[in-house]
């Protein structure tokens, strides 16, 4: 049997889980529409409401990674021939914008320097003299550590008249997200980040206005496996059969998620906040930054700038073959001057900061 090494993700994702979640994906398999399997669908879908903080009877985790997440998203809202707004301000509002076009959307970019977020005025701006069907932001930007806000762009989408999407794949469970408050139509995650559970799921969660958008298509959904329509019959009352649920990572989550909710929402994110300012004082110390926007930087991901004359790819891999510590790499116009270090969900703790500060150290001695 392969036996992979120990290691410490604190990388852009996956973050290590809690041993009980490893643990219930130990357990017995049983049928995809089992009666049991089917009273913890619902208890998955009830909390899932909880963390996202909404009341949308439309949550639930789709059978497959983050990715899948914003492709439900998008093939579900987009038809062909539809206007869409999209902020890019790194690779996952370049992913959205891929996506979209791929759905014979026409797509507009908002754009922002890597690291910087989507500011309000400038999705203002691009909505003077348009109606598009949709507005779409990356809430925490995995691959900058920026963290856009909402509310103000929220607003400005719906008196546009616009849907309004959020990829809060690395934001959940990790920092403030309030669907319901915020007014977000859909949304997606991811579970192997700050709900710290394995790669696999992806949660997300679509408002009345969304549905009833899905509902007056004009053309089918382009993707059979993430039609909603299929989906609700799915995970609604119904149970028509539409595919086989990855039973154990079902598992997986329904206890990553009962985690959170004991630990509570706002004391989770004080921990992660409480590890970010941690590490943020330990690398003042070494001499190094957070370079993400000031004001605007993502707790459980940061993007920590790579000192002059030092060899970005040589230090990560000493880190992860004398230490045990995976961290990431800078991406696109970012590579090899950022390293991309996460504090996510059950990794965001004062011991694992103090023993990543002092490895580092010792890999930049």
């Amino acid at each position: 049997m392969y036996s992979p090494p120990e290691r410490l993700l604190l990388g852009p994702g996956p973050s290590n889980v809690a041993p009980s979640v490893l643990q219930a994906m130990n357990s017995p398999l049983i049928g995809h529409l089992d009666p049991e399997f089917i009273k913890m669908m619902e208890e998955i879908k009830s909390m899932l409401r909880l963390v996202f903080r909404t009341e949308n009877e439309m949550t639930f985790p789709v059978s497959g990674t983050g990715s899948a997440g914003m492709e439900t998203c998008f093939v579900n809202l987009v038809e062909p021939g539809d206007e869409v707004v999209i902020g890019v301000n790194g690779v996952f509002g370049m992913r959205m914008c891929d996506v979209a076009e791929r759905c014979g959307a026409n797509v507009i970019k908002v754009e922002a320097e890597w690291g910087n977020i989507i500011e309000p005025a400038a999705i203002e701006a691009s909505l003077k003299n348009r109606r598009p069907k949709l507005v779409a932001v990356v809430h925490a930007e995995t691959s900058t550590g920026a963290l856009t806000p909402v509310e103000e762009i929220s607003r400005i989408t719906h008196e546009a008249g616009a849907l309004l999407l959020l990829d809060t794949v690395t934001s959940l469970g990790g920092c403030p997200v309030s669907i319901a408050e915020w007014q977000v139509d859909a949304v997606y995650s991811g579970t192997q980040k700050c709900l710290s559970c394995p790669p696999g799921l992806a949660p997300v969660s679509f408002s009345p206005r969304a549905m009833e958008v899905i509902s007056n298509r004009n053309s089918k959904v382009q993707s059979w496996y993430l039609d909603i329509n299929f989906l609700a019959n799915y995970w609604g009352s119904e149970r028509v059969y539409h595919h086989t649920a990855p039973i154990s990572m079902n598992y997986a989550i329904h206890e990553a998620l009962r985690l959170v909710i004991d630990e509570g929402l706002e004391t989770r994110w004080a921990r992660h906040q409480q590890a970010y300012e941690k590490l943020k004082d330990g690398l003042a110390n070494l001499g190094l930054t957070i370079t993400s926007q000031e004001g605007h930087q993502i707790w459980q991901l940061n993007a920590i700038s790579v000192p002059t004359g030092a060899n970005e790819a040589k230090i990560r891999t000493q880190l992860l073959n004398e230490f045990g510590i995976e961290v990431g790499p800078g991406l696109g116009p970012l590579k090899g001057k950022i390293w991309r270090v996460g504090l996510m969900g059950h990794n965001a703790t004062d011991a694992n900061v103090e023993h990543f500060l002092e490895a580092l150290s010792k890999c930049l001695a």
